[in-house]
């Protein structure tokens, strides 16, 4: 009988993420208001969007394996090496990459219990064993914890998302090196930084390497890249020279390049992007006190609406999705009576708005 790694077999066959496309066709519905996945609502970088062009007859060509010019850019905004840069296919690519070089089959990784979950499905695939944490009941990570669980279990692996996702909260730099000192030597922090630009540089871990830490970005968020997959880790060469032994040495898409160099040049466009989103979390704040329905502090571009129950929670984003309107709820206790939306543009923020005021009063009574 022809049969798949028995390590698959712990991976749950629900799947992690359902795309607008298959809920469009499901439930016949000719149009959806994107909030779900937290895409940028202000599009590609101006910049990006005219390289990437002028390069489309290029198509016929590999991307270059090395990354060399997007690493050389990156490696003067880090004031690092390029040895300390990887470019990878998006942070996903870069997580899988990472448990693979650095969890043995058996061995313990420790996350935050409902975080985002592609890292738990690479952990597991492998043959990992991921020791959940949970959030505290204010939404926030527990650190503590995470440090008592990755000495208990000899952690190899420790996964944090700071920013937080799915529930928008943030560490600051300090906190953030307090906990890597906490951590057993041995165990590599995992660092996934994918809405690091929408924090303030002065609250945040500063742009730099950091010993013991592999730390992940990507250019679908603040860049608005997220179709083209690319993203970057910044770590000691060392860390990431394993890495390269597994690599797809073609995996990165050429065009994707391109679009990330150009958009790492375009300061003024990732200011307004900021801008407009700090301006569309301070009306989702506004919005959620009108009804009487708490948020969380979020330093991303989403926010989450707490319903006091899941059952509430998961009232709310049916309804919403019977309207047309596409939001996501965590599912892990305590965040699943939180529904998550994205930040959208002005127009998308006035029509999520009027539609959770026509079914929050049926959801809250």
């Amino acid at each position: 009988m022809i049969r798949p790694n028995r390590s698959l077999d712990a991976i749950p066959t629900s799947e992690p993420f359902i795309g607008p496309e298959r809920l469009m066709r499901e439930r016949g519905l000719g149009a959806l208001l994107r909030l779900g996945a937290n895409e940028s609502a202000f599009g590609p970088s101006p910049l990006a969007v005219a390289a990437m062009a002028g390069e489309l007859p290029h198509q016929s060509w590999y991307g270059d394996p090395d990354s060399f010019e997007l690493r050389e850019a990156l490696a003067k905004r880090w004031s690092c090496t390029r040895e300390e840069l990887l470019v990878t296919s998006g942070i996903d690519d870069l997580l899988g990459l990472v448990v693979r070089c650095y969890l043995e089959p058996g061995e313990s990784a420790v996350a935050s219990a409902g975080t985002y979950p592609t890292f738990a499905y690479h952990a597991i695939g492998h043959g990992g064993r991921i020791v959940g944490v949970p959030y505290r009941e204010d939404g926030r990570p527990d650190l503590s914890q995470l440090v008592r669980a990755a000495h208990s279990s000899r952690a190899t692996l420790c996964y944090l998302a700071n920013p937080d996702n799915p529930s928008g909260s943030f560490f600051d730099g300090d906190t953030i090196a307090r906990l890597r000192s906490e951590l057993p030597q041995a165990t590599l922090l995992l660092l996934d930084e994918a809405y690091g630009e929408f924090v303030d540089s002065a609250d945040a871990l500063d742009e730099r390497v950091v010993p013991g830490v592999v730390r992940a970005r990507t250019f679908s968020k603040v860049y608005g890249l997220a179709g083209a997959r690319i993203g970057y880790a910044v770590a000691p060469a060392e860390l990431l020279a394993p890495l390269l032994k597994v690599r797809l040495q073609y995996g990165v898409n050429r065009n994707a390049q391109i679009g990330g160099l150009a958009a790492l040049h375009d300061a003024s466009f990732v200011r307004e992007v900021v801008a407009q989103n700090s301006a569309g979390l301070a009306q989702y704040v506004a919005l959620g006190r009108e009804l009487g329905v708490p948020t969380l502090p979020s330093r991303t571009n989403f926010l989450c609406f707490d319903f006091a129950t899941a059952e509430r929670a998961a009232a709310v984003l049916d309804a919403l999705l019977a309207r047309g309107v596409w939001t996501r709820r965590p599912g892990v206790a305590p965040l699943d009576r939180y529904v998550r939306v994205t930040v959208g543009d002005a127009a998308a923020r006035a029509t999520f708005a009027a539609e959770l005021r026509a079914v929050s009063a049926g959801a809250l009574a």
